[in-house]
């Protein structure tokens, strides 16, 4: 199962770009086939050109983010944190981010690391110099707070996009019932006129036994079963036509609910 199959991402993407303007905390979310299906929130320089902008830099990022859980410090010196998207147990991606400091950074450091990633130092201490700062406690604790909304949110979405399935199905049950009653009800008003018919036709018959007299005996028996055949067909129309008109009724019923 994928999100996109029962959610609206812009919702996502809404609590994503809230979070990350209220926190400072850059945030992207990621498919199980490891597809960004959000675009990234408060994304900084400092990773996005600098480090992650030479080939040494963009592979340490990359052990860093396979190898963390929750939240963990990253090669530069950078808070970053890694969340599962989980529903009913099914773990569906994760979100992935935070890209700020936990304390004022060591410009030195800062500057010798360039010096290996083969980065021009000064541009480098720049960039982090506008990566925002937070205590590390407030780091986890937004993070915490991430991960409940957006875990709640999936639910909700799920369960929603459950129930609009289930009232379509209903929905068409409730037509499918409909024009089933109304060739129910078409096919009873055939039997009505067979049944009527048939009472003519036993009439007449008895009106010629009695013409013929005892010579039309055997046709007498004949016209007294396709009298009782007839009270048995309009009886039968009758309980037909009941009961279909039971069942419309509680499609009237089960529509107005």
């Amino acid at each position: 199962m994928k999100l996109s199959d029962f959610m609206d991402m812009s919702h996502l993407q809404k609590i994503q770009d809230t979070f990350s303007q209220a926190t400072g905390l850059a945030v992207i979310a990621v498919d199980m086939d490891g597809n960004y299906i959000t675009r990234g929130s408060g994304f900084t320089d400092f990773c996005t050109k600098q480090t992650q902008g030479c080939q040494e830099g963009a592979r340490r990022c990359q052990k860093c983010t396979a190898a963390g859980q929750g939240v963990y410090e990253c090669h530069a010196g950078l808070m970053e944190f890694s969340i599962d998207i989980v529903l009913n147990g099914e773990k569906l991606g994760h979100l992935t981010g935070g890209q700020i400091f936990s304390r004022e950074p060591d410009e030195e450091k800062l500057a010798a690391l360039a010096e290996e990633l083969e980065l021009d130092p000064n541009a480098y201490v720049r960039a982090a110099q506008k990566v925002p700062v937070r205590p590390e406690p407030s780091i986890r604790a937004a993070v915490s707070l991430l991960n409940d909304m957006v875990n709640i949110l999936i639910v909700q979405e799920y369960m929603s996009a459950t129930e609009y399935k289930k009232i379509h199905v209903w929905e068409e049950e409730i037509a499918n019932a409909t024009e089933t009653v109304a060739r129910i009800k078409e096919n009873t008003k055939e039997l009505e006129g067979i049944a009527s018919k048939q009472t003519i036709m036993a009439l007449n018959a008895s009106i010629e036994t009695a013409r013929v007299g005892a010579a039309g005996a055997g046709f007498g028996i004949i016209a007294k079963q396709m009298g009782t055949f007839s009270k048995q067909s309009t009886e039968i129309y009758k309980k037909i036509t009941q009961d279909a008109n039971s069942i419309t009724e509680s499609i009237h019923k089960m529509n107005e609910t």
